[in-house]
C-alpha cells in the first residue's frame, strides 16, 4: 500500500528525507509540485494504525468474495475448536 499526497496532506504526516540518486524522483517531484531537488518520504507508519486498518480494508474490500471469505472463517473456527480440544486434553493427561 502506498500513500496519495492528497492523504500526506490531509493526515498532516511528516515528512522524511527521501534517498538521494533516485532515478525517478525527478520526474515524481515534478508530478506531485515536489522540489526535485530534495526528496522526501512519508512512511505508512505515521498513520494512526486504526486508520491504517481502515484504509488497507476499504481499498481490498471491493476484491473479496464474500463465498470464500465465509467458507475460510468457518474452517477456521472448526481449526480453532479441534486445537481447543486437543490442548483440552492434553493438558487433562498431565502434560500441561
Amino acid at each position: 500500500m502506498l500513500l496519495t499526497r492528497e492523504q500526506t496532506i490531509e493526515y498532516d504526516l511528516p515528512s522524511a528525507e527521501g534517498k538521494h540518486g533516485d532515478p525517478r524522483w525527478p520526474t515524481f517531484a515534478d508530478r506531485h509540485g515536489l522540489d526535485p531537488t530534495h526528496p522526501v518520504q512519508w512512511e505508512l507508519e505515521a498513520l494512526d494504525p486504526a486508520e491504517l486498518q481502515r484504509l488497507v480494508l476499504a481499498a481490498v474490500d471491493p476484491y473479496i468474495d464474500r463465498d470464500v471469505l465465509a467458507r475460510q472463517i468457518t474452517r477456521e473456527e472448526e481449526q480453532r475448536r479441534a486445537l481447543a480440544a486437543f490442548l483440552g486434553g492434553w493438558d487433562a493427561a498431565g502434560r500441561g
